[in-house]
């Protein structure tokens, strides 16, 4: 834990050499005041275009994410590409090539039997001829405009983009890849932290004054790459269920065992940021309307780790009650109440589809 917080600190040091006005945005913690909470851009800017395309990562820094997120999945020839999951019917065109039908199989991921067409068992230069489509065109109709526009990005292209985007904005464009199914990809021999650190590695990000942090729903493999990345890591949690890699080992403990106090402390021995989801720290009740905040957030302040929630969006039916505009599910509600709500915890950042907004509501707080 010493070497982890000492990197922290040099990140904070190099990043005021380095970026100037953005190190006030890259930690809140030791710099004498609180920083701004950090904008993520979920997805790149997936309510305004399809997920995990280039045009929807471009789209949320130009809106003034912080950090951009891409989910990583393996192709059958082990290269890391953006998408959310590893099924890609629900995402690309990829039901309408003849020459994929075959393709179509049912496999067991996390337990769970999903039927579809899988990443891994597509070439690089495979899933290169196939185009992106919206993944909720009833609620987000207007994103199907692009559809068949935008090819599958490589992780590496990505990183390119990030890095023209920083020079071009004359900003640093944070980067926040996310593991998906990591104990699913060591189980078929594709597993993805290799190919993540060769990759960081290659592109001298691995080192503490990156803007990068790595991201994942599982514990293992997230203590595994705390000796080898350098960077910061987030554990993911959510407001049900358990970590797939605890129960394929038969390990008993929760995402609630996770996010106790003494569960908070063991993650701040090889993370830095707890994602939690959004209902862990503000719950709902059965009608859908705000309860009270919970003390995640102090308690993970006192364990040492920073917050940043997920996902926010404007669509009345991701809401909570007390912020829907009407019953129709497509239509916005007043999400920056929402946001307004959340800032108000003390978070240290956000995971939003619409980067505009979080934005916006981040200026309405006083950051």
């Amino acid at each position: 834990m010493g070497k982890r917080l000492a990197a922290l600190a040099l990140s904070g040091f190099a990043l005021v050499a380095l970026v100037g006005s953005a190190a006030a945005d890259q930690d809140s913690r030791g710099g004498g005041e609180q920083a701004k909470p950090l904008i993520f851009g979920h997805r790149g800017a997936s309510g305004y275009r399809p997920e995990h395309t280039l045009a929807s990562y471009e789209l949320a820094a130009r809106m003034g994410a912080d950090y951009i997120e891409p989910d990583l999945v393996s192709t059958k020839d082990g290269v890391l590409v953006a998408r959310h999951e590893n099924e890609i019917g629900g995402t690309t065109d990829v039901a309408s090539h003849p020459e994929f039908t075959g393709r179509k199989t049912t496999k067991i991921i996390d337990g769970s039997p999903l039927t579809g067409w899988f990443t891994e068992d597509f070439t690089l230069a495979e899933l290169k001829t196939l185009r992106a489509t919206e993944r909720i065109p009833d609620i987000r109709q207007r994103n199907t405009i692009y559809n068949k526009r935008f090819e599958v990005p490589t992780f590496q292209e990505v990183i390119d983009l990030t890095k023209r985007l920083s020079w071009e904005l004359k900003r640093d464009i944070g980067i926040a890849p996310e593991t998906k199914h990591p104990t699913y990809f060591q189980s078929i021999g594709k597993p993805l932290e290799p190919a993540l650190i060769r990759t960081l590695d290659r592109n001298g990000l691995n080192k503490p004054q990156a803007k990068v942090v790595v991201q994942s729903f599982e514990v293992s493999n997230l203590v595994s790459l705390n000796r080898s990345l350098r960077v910061q890591l987030v554990q993911l949690t959510s407001a049900t269920g358990a970590p797939y890699d605890f129960i394929a080992k038969g390990d008993k403990r929760t995402y609630a065992d996770i996010v106790s106090p003494a569960g908070l402390r063991e993650v701040a021995k090889y993370a830095d940021w707890l994602g939690p989801e959004k209902a862990q720290i503000i719950p709902r009740d059965a009608a859908g309307f705000l309860q009270a905040p919970t003390s995640l957030v102090s308690d993970s302040h006192k364990a040492g780790l920073k917050v940043v929630p997920y996902t926010f969006r404007n669509e009345n039916s991701f809401l909570p009650a007390d912020f829907r505009s009407s019953a129709v599910a497509a239509e916005y509600g007043n999400a920056i109440g929402e946001f307004e709500k959340f800032f108000a915890t003390g978070i240290d950042g956000i995971f939003t589809d619409n980067t505009d907004t979080g934005v916006e509501a981040r200026k309405a707080t006083g950051h």
